[in-house]
């Protein structure tokens, strides 16, 4: 948050809970940031039994059933509330996909191309992957392009984009450092940011919760 500066509002992409020692504390911080917009994703749904922790991997089921036994009711009550799409005056928000809100991962430019025609609005913002990425939309309607922005950089979105901000908690393309980005919505700016945090400190944290190893050692390194 003191990388970020001064902002206006906080757009939340999903999977508040899921992997991290903390969910009551990161709800409650996150409910407090202002102008909040916040989905579901399938982690949290998950944590809240309403999907089922079988279709997870062993670890990640192993850290939702942790998450399920720690979630205080207010939590609870907040995940609950959430959405799995808003659409806000030229952007869509979702957690996976326009088409598929929970689930779908938006790894390659085919199925990016898939999902333009599931959302009217210029822009789409996603998250899900763990990776920051930004597809467009120009003039061939049947095939996405897709660029991978430097850290700490500005780039304008074009008419038709589907951007992905990548991850706080866990990063997921070898960098380990938390990841999110502020949007203009004025000059429609897409300025993608990392910045370091205290994994040791987290991953003490994790271990105290007796949380899964795997997930304790890819924080470090960011996959």
């Amino acid at each position: 948050m003191a990388e970020a500066g001064e902002f206006d509002a906080v757009w939340c992409l999903g999977d508040l809970v899921g992997y991290g020692p903390d969910p009551n504390e990161c709800i409650a911080r996150i409910r407090e940031l202002p102008g909040l917009l916040c989905i579901i994703g399938n982690h949290d749904l998950a944590a809240l039994q309403q999907l089922d922790s079988d279709t997870f991997n062993p670890e990640a089921r192993l850290a939702i059933l942790w998450t399920q036994h720690t979630l205080s009711e207010s939590s609870r009550n907040f995940l609950s509330s959430l959405p799995e799409k808003i659409e806000y005056e030229d952007v869509t928000l979702s957690h996976g996909s326009p088409r598929h809100p929970v689930w779908e991962y938006l790894l390659d430019t085919r199925t990016a191309t898939l999902n333009f025609s599931f959302f009217d609005t210029p822009l789409c913002f996603v998250g899900h992957t763990h990776l920051p990425v930004v597809y467009t939309l120009g003039d061939d309607p049947y095939s996405a392009n897709l660029y991978i922005p430097e850290p700490n950089s500005q780039i304008p979105l074009a008419n038709r984009s589907i951007a992905n901000p990548g991850s706080v908690g866990q990063p997921r393309d070898r960098d380990p450092r938390a990841a999110f980005a502020l949007y203009n919505t004025e000059t429609h700016i897409w300025d993608y940011r990392r910045v370091e945090y205290d994994i040791p400190a987290v991953q003490s944290r994790m271990r105290k919760a007796k949380l899964p190893e795997r997930h304790i050692i890819r924080i470090e390194a960011g996959w």
